[in-house]
């Protein structure tokens, strides 16, 4: 791993949008350097993939992006990918579990539903990759709180560009880039997963504390970040 990032987080210019966007896009520049077309973005069409997303297209306009979709996502999620590909042009790979699974799986067995609705199709999404690049900010959740901008975990490079990035950073760049948003923003959600498993939460709770309600995964992960996809 030779990336590097040089930044002094206590430096209060560099917390503000305009500093935050230069660092992120140098982190993926250096990134694409890094690993040319064995790099690619993952994306969930949720507000901080699409962050990503615009981000990287400044770099590198037909970088190669993926995105592991799921038979409970809702159907806006499926129409907004969609448009999202006609509209920004993507160089997009869709990828999607073809095993079958229970429809109360995801209240059943959360973690098996994850396992095979996402966590597999990433390993096969990533699979001759030397890196991928995500929209992880450590501001959504409890268990987001401790990674980097740069790691590695079973030979894969993840990079992380808009770590440091807050909710409210999120709409505002979205406002000045005048990027589309996904519908389910307008109904008062804050964190997009699949339908069973996404619930409206108040103002002054964690994005992701909306994630999996009543089961032990609560405001937790579905594992593509917490475990080797290699």
């Amino acid at each position: 791993m030779n990336l590097t990032i040089n930044k002094s987080p206590e430096n209060p210019i560099e917390n503000t949008i305009v500093n935050k966007i230069e660092h992120s896009k140098q982190i993926i520049s250096d990134a694409v350097k890094e690993y040319g077309d064995k790099i690619e973005v993952a994306c969930s069409f949720g507000k901080d993939s699409m962050v990503v997303v615009h981000l990287a297209l400044q770099i590198k306009p037909d970088i190669r992006i993926f995105s592991v979709m799921t038979p409970f996502k809702p159907k806006e999620t499926f129409e907004y990918k969609d448009k999202m590909i006609q509209h920004y042009n993507l160089n997009l790979v869709e990828y999607m579990s073809k095993e079958l699974v229970d429809p109360d799986l995801p209240k059943t067995d959360p973690n098996e539903c994850c396992r095979i609705l996402k966590v597999e199709p990433t390993k096969e999404a990533v699979k001759g990759l030397q890196a991928w690049i995500c929209g992880l900010r450590n501001t959504e959740g409890r268990t987001r709180k401790d990674y980097k901008e740069i790691e590695e975990k079973g030979g894969l490079i993840k990079v992380n560009p808009i770590l440091n990035w807050t909710e409210l950073d999120i709409w505002r760049y979205m406002a000045i880039n005048s990027i589309p948003v996904h519908p389910f923003y307008a109904r008062g959600y804050r964190s997009l997963g699949c339908e069973p498993c996404t619930t409206l939460i108040s103002d002054d709770a964690l994005e992701r504390e909306g994630r999996w309600i009543g089961t032990s995964k609560c405001g937790g992960e579905c594992g593509i970040h917490t475990q080797s996809l290699k």
